[in-house]
C-alpha cells in the first residue's frame, strides 16, 4: 500500500515483519523493521544519499533512471579496477611497485568504497526515523584485523581473492600486511568487538564509542628476560578504515573550579580545555546492508595553543605543553597508575570518552528532535550501556549537562539519567570495582564532585528510609557497604539517627559532658594497608567509653583519618536503571555477594546476560575447512546466523565419514601453526601431537601458573622413565601459552620468565624430543587466536571458581570443536551444561567452598599434596636455570600475609588438575571418542553467539527496535 508521503509499506517475511521502500531522485531502498506495532509512518518523504564517484568502480544496475543499489554487486573485473585506482590515486605509498603493503592499502580503500554507501545509506536511515538507538561505551574494542572480515560480510571473498590474483597477489598474504588495531588488551575488548558486529548482523540501531589509542597497551616481546614492553606501531602508516569527522569535535574541560552565578546556576570555569576529535570506523553487519559507526575520541587542543614566542624564546617543550598534555590522553591504553600523574591520566581518559560521547549524542537527539524538544523524551530515544566501570563518569556528566547547559532541574535530570544508563559489570576483582580517590577526583572534576556527593545523600536517605527501623548497627553496616562515598560522614539531615545518650564523664577534679554523635563512617573503615585486604573495625573515643567505667578520665588517642574515595561501581548501581553479570554464575554472586545490599534494595534492576562470541569471525571466517563441514553435514548456510543449527551435528557425531572429515579439518588448520610456530619463536612441533592451548591476559587469578606447574609435573615424570614407558604413558603434546601481563604487575610477569624457562628447558632436551613442547607465543591478539584456536585441541580455562566473571575465548574454543578441561568458574558452568557433562573434563573447587578453603589456609590446617611440593624443590633446584624463583614460589607458601598463602589456591588443586590431566591422555588416545567429543562442543556452543546475547540486551535494557536497509 502507499502511503501519503509517496512511501510504499511492503508485506514480507510473514505478518509480524515488513519493508518500507523509499524512492529517491538518486537511489532505491528499503527498509526493513520488526515489531510493526510500533512503527509510525513517517510525515515526509526522504531521501537516502550515496555518492557514487566511479560508475567503472562501482557498477549499479539502472532501472528507469535510478540507481537500485540492492543489486551492487562488484564483480572480480570491476574490483581490480577499483585497486588499482587507488593505488594510483589514493597513495600512501611510491608508485613504482605494487608490493604487499600496497597492495593491502589499495584493497581496503576499495572495501571502504563499498562500505561507505551502506554506511551512508544507514546514517541518513537513523536519522530520518529517528529511533531509539544504543550507544555502547567501552574502554576497550579489540578489532582484530578487518579486511577479511568486511569482505566476507559483504559475501565479496571470492571476488576480491579473484581480483588480487590479477593483480599478482594472494588474498590471504594481502590480508597479513594489516596490524591488529590496538584498541583493547582481553576479553572486555573483544566482547564489545563481537556485540558491534551482532548488532550490525541483526541490523539493531547502535554505535560504540571508545578511545583513539595511538600507542596501544604495548607490543609484547619475549626474550632471555621475559616479557618487554614497546608501543605498537598500527597508525604509523595511517588506518586505511577510519574517517576522521573534522567537523564533529567537543570541549573537554579539566581542573578549575565552580561558582555560583548570579542567576544561582552553578558554573565550571577556568581550568584545562581540549578538544576531542571523532574518527570513525565502519563495522558492517553479515549479509546486510546495515553498517554502523565505532566512534573513536582523539584528544588535541588548537594550534593558537602552541606557544610560538616560548617556542622561539628555544623553551621548545614549554611551547608544546598544551599539545603534550592533550595528546598524551589518548597515547595509551590503561598507562600504569601507581604515580599521581599516572592515576590523573586514567581519570583524563575516563572523563574524555564519557562527556565527548554524551555531547555528541545529546547533539545527535537535539538535531533529530528538530525545533520541539522535549528532554523527558530522552531515554526513549536513547540507551547508553557502560561496559565495566571505566565509563561511570557517563552519569554525573549526563546531570552535569542536563542541569547546567539544559537548565532542567535535580529531579528532572535524576529522572532522564537513570532511565538512560545501565551497567555491566565484568568481575569481582578489586581492580575491577574500581575506586576514585576523591581528593583527586574534586580537584580534576569539581562539578561532578559536587554532584557526586548529591546523589550520595539521596542514596543515604533512601537507605535510611527503608532501613530505619533496623537495629543501629545493621543500618551502620548498610550505609558503610552501598554508600558511593567511602570514609564519609554521614549528611547532617541522616547522621540525627546514629545520636546516642549522653554520656557524663567525670575525674576527681571536672565532669565532662560527652555528647556521641558517632558518623557510621567513623566506626567501620576500609584499611587499605591491612594485608588480609579485610574491613578492620575502629571505635571513636566516645564509643568505646560506654564499655568502661563512667568516671575513667577522659585520653583521647591519635585520631585515624582513612583515605576518602569514590566507589566508581556502587555510582553505577544507583545511577542506572540495570546492572547485569555476563554469565549464570557469576550474576549469583553479582546479587548475593559483591551487590547484596542493593540488590535486597532493588531486586528489578539485577539481570544476567551470558557473554557471547560473533560466529562470523570466530567460525565463518577463520575456519574455512570447519564452516565447509558445517554446512555440508547440517544442509544451510544458514546457521552462521541461526546458530540453533548448529546443534543438528548431534546426530551426526558417531557417524564415521564425518569424523574423517572433522579430524583432517583440524590437521589442516594445525599444520598452518606449525610454520607460524617456528617463525615467531624459533620451535619445530609437529601437527600430530595434541595441541594443548591457554591464551589470556596473564593474572594469578586466571592460573597459568598451575598449568606449568603441571607441565612441569608431567616433564619430570617422564625424566624419571625409559623411553619406552615414556611413549606408554604419555601422549605427545604441544603445550601453548599467550598473552600479556600488565607493565606494572610484577608476579605476572614472573609467570611469564618462568613459562618461557621451562620450555627453553624442555625443548632443548633430546630425551623428550617432541614427546613434550613447550611454546608461549608473544603479542598474543585477535590474528594470532583466528590461527591458534581453529587448530585446538585442549583448551584450559583454570581460574579459581568463582574469581572469571565468564569468559569468552571458552566460547570461541567450543564452537571449534575444542575440548576443554577447567573449573566451574564463569561461563564454564554453562558451557559444560550445553556440551555434556561426558566432553568438558572437569576439575577444581567450586565458589561455594573457597572462602572456606581460604580460612582453613589461614588457620593453618592445610596440608599440600606431596606432589605439588615435589614440583617446588623440583624448580628450586636449578632444573630450569639460574633465575631465583623464591618469590614466584613463595607466593603459594605460608598461611598469611600479602602475596602469599596462596590465595588462588593452586596447591589445593594441584592434586585434583593432574588426575584429570591423565583423564584427557586416556580421551585422546581413542581418536573416535575424542572426535565424536570435539563435534559435540561445537554443536552444543550454539547458544553463545553474541547474536543471541544482543538480542537480549535489545529487549531487556535497551528496549531498541531492528531496522535494517535490504
Amino acid at each position: 500500500m502507499a502511503t501519503a508521503n509517496g512511501a510504499h509499506l511492503f508485506n514480507h517475511c510473514g505478518s509480524n515483519s515488513r519493508f518500507i521502500h523509499f524512492t529517491s531522485r538518486n537511489t532505491t531502498s528499503k527498509l526493513f523493521l520488526t515489531k510493526t506495532s510500533h512503527f509510525r509512518t513517517p510525515k515526509r518523504s526522504f531521501h537516502v544519499n550515496n555518492i557514487l564517484t566511479d560508475k567503472i568502480h562501482h557498477p549499479i544496475t539502472e532501472q528507469g533512471g535510478e540507481s537500485d543499489l540492492s543489486c551492487f554487486a562488484p564483480d572480480a573485473a570491476s574490483i581490480t579496477s577499483s585497486i588499482k585506482y587507488h593505488a594510483e590515486f589514493t597513495p600512501v605509498f611510491s608508485p613504482e611497485r605494487f608490493e604487499l603493503p600496497k597492495a593491502f592499502f589499495a584493497t581496503a580503500q576499495s572495501v571502504r568504497d563499498s562500505l561507505l554507501i551502506n554506511w551512508n545509506a544507514t546514517y541518513d536511515v537513523y536519522e530520518k526515523l529517528n529511533m531509539k538507538q544504543a550507544y555502547y561505551l567501552s574502554m576497550e574494542f579489540l578489532q582484530g584485523r578487518a579486511l577479511l572480515n568486511a569482505i566476507g560480510n559483504l559475501e565479496l571473498t571470492g571476488a576480491f581473492a579473484e581480483a588480487l590474483k590479477n593483480l599478482g597477489h594472494n588474498l590471504e598474504n594481502v590480508a597479513s600486511q594489516e596490524p591488529d588495531a590496538a584498541l583493547g588488551n582481553g576479553g572486555l575488548g573483544r566482547l564489545a568487538s563481537c556485540f558491534l558486529d551482532s548488532l550490525a548482523t541483526l541490523n539493531y540501531p547502535a554505535w560504540g564509542y571508545g578511545l583513539r589509542y595511538k600507542y596501544g597497551l604495548f607490543k609484547q616481546r619475549i626474550t632471555k628476560d621475559g616479557q618487554e614492553e614497546v608501543a605498537e606501531d598500527w597508525l604509523e602508516i595511517g588506518s586505511p578504515w577510519e574517517v576522521v569527522r573534522n567537523d564533529v569535535s567537543y570541549p573537554i574541560k579539566f581542573y578549575g573550579k565552580v561558582s555560583t552565578g548570579s542567576d544561582g546556576k552553578r558554573y565550571w570555569i577556568g581550568g584545562e580545555d581540549i578538544k576531542a576529535v571523532a574518527y570513525d570506523v565502519p563495522i558492517p553487519g553479515y549479509k546486510t546492508r546495515t553498517t554502523i559507526s565505532l566512534r573513536l575520541w582523539s584528544t588535541q587542543v588548537p594550534s593558537a595553543d602552541f606557544n610560538l614566542s616560548a617556542f622561539n624564546a628555544g623553551e621548545h617543550t614549554k611551547a608544546c605543553e598544551a599539545q603534550a598534555s592533550a595528546e598524551k590522553i589518548c597515547y595509551i591504553l590503561y598507562p600504569g597508575d601507581e604515580s599521581e600523574e599516572g592515576k590523573i591520566l586514567r581519570l583524563k581518559q575516563q572523563y574524555t570518552l564519557c562527556s565527548a560521547s554524551l555531547q555528541d549524542i545529546i547533539s545527535r537527539f537535539e538535531r533529530r528532535s528538530g525545533d520541539r524538544i522535549k528532554w523527558e523524551e530522552f531515554p526513549e530515544k536513547v540507551a547508553v550501556q557502560m561496559n565495566d566501570t571505566h565509563p561511570t563518569l557517563c552519569i554525573p556528566e549526563l546531570m552535569r549537562i542536563l542541569i547546567d547547559l539544559k537548565g532542567l532541574n535535580w529531579n528532572e535530570a535524576w529522572n532522564i539519567t537513570q532511565r538512560t544508563v545501565a551497567y555491566t559489570n565484568h568481575t569481582v576483582l578489586p581492580e575491577a570495582l574500581e575506586k576514585w580517590s576523591y581528593e583527586l577526583m574534586q580537584k580534576l572534576l569539581p562539578r561532578h564532585v559536587e554532584i557526586i556527593e548529591a546523589i550520595d545523600e539521596e542514596l543515604v536517605h533512601e537507605i535510611v528510609s527503608k532501613y530505619g527501623s533496623l537495629d543501629l548497627n545493621k543500618l551502620e553496616d548498610k550505609l558503610t557497604t552501598m554508600r558511593i562515598l567511602e570514609n564519609f560522614d554521614l549528611p547532617g539531615s541522616a547522621a540525627e539517627f546514629f545520636i546516642n545518650p549522653e554520656i557524663s564523664v567525670d575525674d576527681d577534679t571536672e565532669t565532662v559532658e560527652v555528647h556521641d554523635k558517632v558518623e557510621a563512617s567513623d566506626k567501620v573503615v576500609t584499611n587499605d594497608d591491612d594485608d588480609t585486604g579485610k574491613k578492620t573495625s575502629m571505635k571513636t573515643e566516645a564509643s568505646a567509653e560506654k564499655d568502661i567505667d563512667k568516671k575513667t578520665p577522659v585520653s583521647p588517642e591519635p585520631a585515624v583519618i582513612p583515605l576518602k574515595k569514590v566507589r566508581m561501581a556502587n555510582l553505577c548501581v544507583v545511577g542506572g536503571h540495570a546492572v547485569n553479570g555476563v554469565a549464570e554464575i557469576h550474576s549469583e554472586i553479582v546479587k548475593e555477594e559483591v551487590f547484596k545490599d542493593f540488590y535486597e534494595l532493588w531486586p528489578e534492576k539485577f539481570q544476567n546476560k551470558t557473554n557471547g562470541v560473533t560466529p562470523r569471525r570466530w567460525i565463518r571466517f577463520c575456519n574455512p575447512p570447519l564452516s565447509a563441514i558445517i554446512t555440508k553435514w547440517t544442509g544451510t548456510e544458514e546457521w552462521v546466523l541461526k546458530t540453533e543449527k548448529l546443534a543438528e551435528l548431534q546426530k551426526f557425531a558417531d557417524n564415521e565419514d564425518l569424523q574423517n572429515e572433522w579430524r583432517e579439518a583440524k590437521r589442516s588448520n594445525k599444520i598452518k601453526v606449525v610454520p607460524f610456530l617456528k617463525e615467531k619463536t624459533g620451535y619445530s612441533v609437529v601437527p600430530d601431537a595434541m595441541f594443548d592451548i591457554q591464551v589470556k591476559r596473564i593474572h594469578e587469578y586466571k592460573r597459568q601458573l598451575l598449568n606449568i606447574f603441571g607441565i612441569v609435573y608431567r616433564y619430570k615424570k617422564m625424566k624419571e622413565m625409559k623411553a619406552a614407558e615414556r611413549k606408554t604413558n604419555f601422549v605427545p603434546r604441544v603445550c601453548i601459552f599467550g598473552g600479556k601481563a600488565f607493565a606494572t604487575y610484577v608476579q605476572a610477569k614472573r609467570i611469564v620468565k618462568f613459562i618461557t624457562d621451562v620450555g627453553a628447558t624442555i625443548n632443548h632436551d633430546p630425551e623428550i624430543g617432541d614427546l613434550l613442547k613447550v611454546v608461549f607465543v608473544p603479542n598474543y591478539n585477535v590474528s594470532v587466536a583466528e590461527l591458534l584456536i581453529p587448530a585446538s585441541d585442549l583448551s584450559k580455562h583454570i581460574s579459581t571458581a568463582g574469581m572469571e566473571a565468564s569468559g569468552t575465548s571458552n566460547m570461541k574454543f567450543a564452537m571449534n570443536g575444542c575440548i576443554q578441561i577447567g573449573t566451574l568458574d564463569g561461563a564454564n558452568v554453562e558451557i559444560r551444561e550445553e556440551v555434556g557433562e561426558e566432553n568438558f573434563f572437569l576439575f577444581g573447587a567450586q565458589a561455594h567452598e573457597i572462602a572456606g578453603l581460604r580460612k582453613e589456609r589461614a588457620d593453618g590446617k592445610f596440608v599440600p599434596d606431596e606432589r605439588f611440593e615435589e614440583v617446588k624443590e623440583f624448580v628450586r633446584s636449578g632444573a630450569f636455570g639460574t633465575y631465583n624463583y623464591d618469590d614466584l614460589i613463595g607466593s603459594l607458601e605460608g598461611n598469611e600475609g600479602f602475596g602469599r598463602a596462596d590465595y588462588f589456591l593452586v596447591g589445593k588443586d594441584f592434586p585434583s588438575y593432574i588426575e584429570c590431566q591423565e583423564k584427557v591422555d586416556e580421551a585422546y588416545r581413542d581418536q573416535k571418542r575424542w572426535t565424536k567429543m570435539s563435534i559435540l562442543n561445537t554443536a552444543g556452543s550454539y547458544k553463545f553467539s553474541s547474536d543471541r546475547t544482543i538480542h537480549e540486551y535489545a529487549k531487556d535494557i535497551w528496549n531498541i527496535e531492528a531496522v535494517g536497509i535490504a
